[in-house]
């Protein structure tokens, strides 16, 4: 019996996936979370052969970085990222942290299904198309903490507020912007944030 952690924060969507997958036989949905925190919490107490976590999540921890601590600290623990975006970047990042598999959340119910029995034996999934097109796309030129930092401001967070949150002083948060916008030839912080998202890397 394949046991699956499910973490999406949108109730609708996590009782729906729940109940597709509790429809095959060789499946037990054993946990349902809306938070990364809560994913990496419960994956650690139920060690599931299988998380499916959404990539897009509130929170301290998003999808990737619930993803990334869980392949630390859990390395047995398979992970199936979902999104809603098909993006090239965003495949990489999860490739890159360890993941097995990677879908939209559109694909028929077979394939999901499929997918979890795939990761659970420890095979990679990815959507050949979306693989094409991670392989052709521009490189992400953000590192992590950049990404952080300018996710936060496109959210309207003030300076203060995301030097709090990462322990930064405001000066090194500014500094960060500053280079955020160079790396991207964005006219301001503004237009930084709308490259980045354009490009799936916030």
């Amino acid at each position: 019996m394949i046991r699956v952690l499910l973490a999406e924060d949108m109730h609708l969507i996590r009782d729906a996936l729940a109940a597709l997958i509790e429809l095959e036989e060789d499946m037990r949905v054993v946990g349902r979370v809306a938070t990364g925190e809560a994913a990496v919490a419960l994956g650690l107490e139920l060690r599931p052969e299988v998380v499916v976590l959404d990539i897009q999540m509130p929170g301290r921890l998003d999808g990737l970085d619930a993803a990334r601590e869980l392949r630390e600290r859990a390395p047995e623990c398979g992970l199936l990222m979902l999104t809603s975006m098909g993006n090239p970047e965003l495949l990489r990042r999860a490739l890159a942290i360890g993941a097995r598999g990677f879908m939209v959340k559109d694909a028929p119910p077979a394939r999901l299904a499929e997918a979890i029995r795939r990761v659970a034996a420890g095979e990679t999934v990815v959507d050949p198309n979306l693989a094409a097109a991670a392989i052709a796309g521009r490189p992400n030129p953000l590192s992590q903490r950049e990404a952080q930092v300018l996710r936060r401001a496109g959210e309207g967070a003030e300076l203060a507020e995301i030097a709090a949150e990462f322990f930064l002083s405001k000066g090194t948060v500014r500094n960060y912007l500053g280079a955020i916008v160079t790396k991207l030839d964005a006219r301001n912080r503004l237009d930084a944030v709308r490259i980045a998202v354009e490009n799936g890397w916030i």
